[in-house]
């Protein structure tokens, strides 16, 4: 008796006609049938998705253009960036390379500046004893 055979058997022992139960069960007889023939590709929808993120390599004028095209400051980029002041100031003075993370994040600024701008503008927090920023 195959898994989708024994899977009926069941149902109609326990009076299961209908039901999401059922459903759930056929779907994962008809999966495991699948997977013991190796015919999972065949009989299901399979989706395979890659992704080209290779960063790109940021010197310290890179690191610094890109603050740049944002148009605000190195603690205001570093918040931005979720890092310290101080780790943008290390990029952009060449003690240090941006962490990979920082790198994928930096591209994406690049790619959409416009984009992550508007992005910085929606969550200026301004203090009530301070002027309005401009970004």
């Amino acid at each position: 008796m195959n898994k989708r055979q024994e899977t009926d058997r069941l149902k109609k022992e326990d009076g299961m006609s209908g039901s999401v139960e059922n459903e759930i069960l056929e779907a994962l007889a008809e999966f495991t049938d699948a997977l013991e023939k190796g015919e999972v590709a065949q009989r299901l929808t399979c989706r395979q998705v890659k992704l080209n993120l290779e960063s790109s390599h940021y010197s310290p004028q890179l690191v610094k253009s890109t603050r740049k095209v944002l148009g605000v400051s190195q603690p205001l980029f570093a918040r931005f960036l979720g890092v310290s002041a101080k780790t943008v100031r290390s990029w952009e003075q060449g003690v240090n390379p941006p962490s990979p993370m920082a790198c994928r994040f930096m591209d994406e600024i690049r790619r959409a500046p416009a984009h992550w701008a508007a992005r910085l503008r929606e969550v200026v927090v301004t203090d009530s004893a301070c002027e309005s920023l401009k970004l």
